[in-house]
């Protein structure tokens, strides 16, 4: 039998995980500086945390992985988890919900099964969700530190697209249609597909038109919106509060600098959101996604609590970022070679060694020599210490691991 990792799963090679590492740490570094605490959830969830609130679609529900989980006499089926924030959202609701207002932050995986096995089927991202406020400023800030953790990776030129969930939930709650439909057809909408439009019957033309309008509806600024706001304010009332909440979104989001798309139909992924979206892009690859999603908490048993947050995509990430900008730099890796006689002394010298910041490898034969910046001869006769600098052949003979600690510090 041929020995292989399983369809549309990946392992991480060491150059991999070191990409891998440098964007997990330079997340956490950000949440933390913005006031974000860490939480991790299990790996496996009830499956009736998705289905019995419709927070994922059928199509998404036909893709997850799940199993009976056999206690005792009985079993309850659960899942892998195929999303990151229904499960926060439940530790939210079940361990943390009398605090009120909470920042969290976490990385972690997520499962969908793709049949073909050509796509991956394990997803990293890392995930901030921002609970008990609902305020524009509190989405812009989700945005911003989105950014910010981008920005600190050394992607630059971001293009964030905006969407925003309760325009066409406002519209298509004046068709009367039974809740699956209308949340089928609001699916469709968001993943673009404009022919849902042919199922929508009315006998009012203002909101065909104003339906028609939102799925072209295209530009770059909050005055944009406002056009949009003067031409349908009168005629469908209920469509004037989502739309100023983008106005303001979007108002706070130009005040700060960033550059902006509105795209309505951009919302793929995004089915239990109800207001603002936000999907960032380098190039083409989607790199990141989030906004409000008001109604999930109360649809999972939770008290009626605003809620909004966002993922960046792990898998999409180690494609942009450099591998050299993270590497250990060279000079900063010492090979420490020992003579058996003086085994402790090597062990205690290379201790030392690391706990000023330096990789200290022991040498046990084989070692490349051009993949370190100094290389540590230890030895049971003097000069105790050899210390051979590979950058420009210099070679330093001290008596004392202090004195190896000094001539380190001064290069």
């Amino acid at each position: 039998m041929k020995i292989q990792r399983c369809r549309g799963f990946r392992d991480l090679a060491p150059e991999e995980m070191s990409n891998f590492r440098l964007i997990e740490t330079a997340f956490r570094d950000c949440c933390l500086k913005w006031g974000y605490h860490e939480v991790r959830t299990p790996t496996l969830e009830y499956l009736y945390l998705f289905t019995a609130t419709g927070t994922l679609t059928p199509d998404r529900l036909n893709r997850v992985y799940s199993f009976l989980d056999w206690d005792g006499w009985s079993g309850e089926r659960v899942v892998l988890r195929p999303d990151g924030t229904i499960p926060v959202t439940r530790l939210y609701i079940e361990s943390m919900a009398e605090q009120g207002r909470t920042k969290l932050f976490y990385v972690t995986n997520v499962f969908v099964f793709e049949e073909t096995g050509q796509k991956s089927r394990e997803r990293w991202q890392c995930g901030a969700e921002l609970i008990g406020v609902n305020q524009a400023m509190a989405d812009v800030e989700l945005l911003a530190l989105a950014l910010n953790v981008l920005q600190s990776l050394g992607l630059n030129g971001i293009k964030v697209r905006l969407s925003h969930a309760g325009l066409v939930r406002a519209i298509l709650a004046k068709f009367e249609l039974d809740p699956a439909e209308q949340a089928r057809i609001f699916d469709q909408f968001l993943d673009g597909d404009t022919e849902a439009l042919a199922h929508l019957k009315s006998d009012k033309p203002e909101l065909m038109e104003a339906l028609t309008l939102l799925l072209d509806m295209k530009g770059r600024s909050s005055g944009f919106l406002k056009n949009i706001k003067a031409l349908f304010s009168q005629k469908l009332p209920e469509f004037e509060a989502p739309l100023n909440n983008f106005i303001a979104i979007t108002e706070l989001i130009q005040a700060l600098g960033y550059d902006c798309q509105i795209d309505l139909v951009s919302g793929k992924g995004f089915e239990y959101y109800t207001g603002v979206i936000f999907q960032l892009f380098m190039g083409v690859e989607l790199v990141g996604g989030g906004g409000r999603y008001d109604d999930l908490i109360p649809l999972m048993g939770g008290r009626d609590t605003p809620a909004a947050g966002f993922a960046l995509y792990l898998d999409g990430l180690m494609k942009l970022v450099k591998p050299e900008t993270s590497a250990e730099p060279i000079s900063k890796r010492i090979l420490v070679r020992v003579v058996p006689e003086v085994t402790k002394e090597g062990f205690s010298v290379a201790s030392r060694l690391r706990e000023v910041g330096y990789i200290a490898e022991l040498a046990l034969g084989g070692e490349k020599t051009d993949s370190y910046g100094f290389i540590l001869e230890v030895q049971s006769k003097a000069p105790k210490f050899i210390l051979n600098d590979k950058a420009n052949g210099a070679k330093s003979r001290v008596e004392s691991a202090a004195e190896v600690l000094a001539l380190l510090g001064s290069r």
